[in-house]
């Protein structure tokens, strides 16, 4: 099966993401994509406590991701995604992986970015990424729980 859908949220693993998120996918691995998170053994560590029982877990960097999914390490596990950054997703579909769907979830505000959405704030960078992951055919919505609607991009994007 592989990756079931990927979700930007800059909390990576948390309470929604483990407690709803994953059943609802019925996912069977949580894969967190961060070069930076990926080297940092203390949040690595935190993270992996929350992990559901029975599911799998990898906090990797993009390379190491692109080239696990090449060889096919995870053909036969629904993989729920999560990154902290739309260019991390770009990456992955540039490099012939197959994203079914992005999600997106909290993205923090901070310096020259925009509310756009309930928790979520974005830069001109980021619009641009959102916007050439859906040119290059993968449907972004906001959604924050399962039990919501998705909202497609150019709703709150233009």
């Amino acid at each position: 099966m592989s990756v079931v859908l990927a979700r930007v949220d800059q909390r990576l693993i948390h309470g929604i993401v483990v407690t709803q998120w994953a059943g609802f996918l019925k996912a069977k691995r949580l894969m967190v994509i961060d070069d930076v998170i990926s080297k940092d053994e203390v949040q690595k560590a935190a993270m992996r406590m929350s992990k559901p029982a029975g599911t799998g877990m990898s906090i990797i960097d993009t390379a190491t991701a692109i080239k696990n999914f090449h060889e096919g390490k995870y053909d036969n596990h629904n993989v729920f995604l999560i990154v902290k950054e739309p260019s991390t997703i770009l990456t992955l579909i540039k490099n012939d992986i197959k994203i079914p769907k992005v999600n997106i979830g909290i993205m923090f505000d901070g310096p020259d970015k925009k509310e756009v959405h309930k928790m979520v704030a974005v830069n001109k960078q980021e619009i641009a990424d959102f916007k050439a992951i859906e040119k290059l055919g993968v449907p972004v919505t906001f959604r924050y729980v399962p039990s919501d609607t998705d909202q497609s991009l150019n709703m709150y994007i233009k």
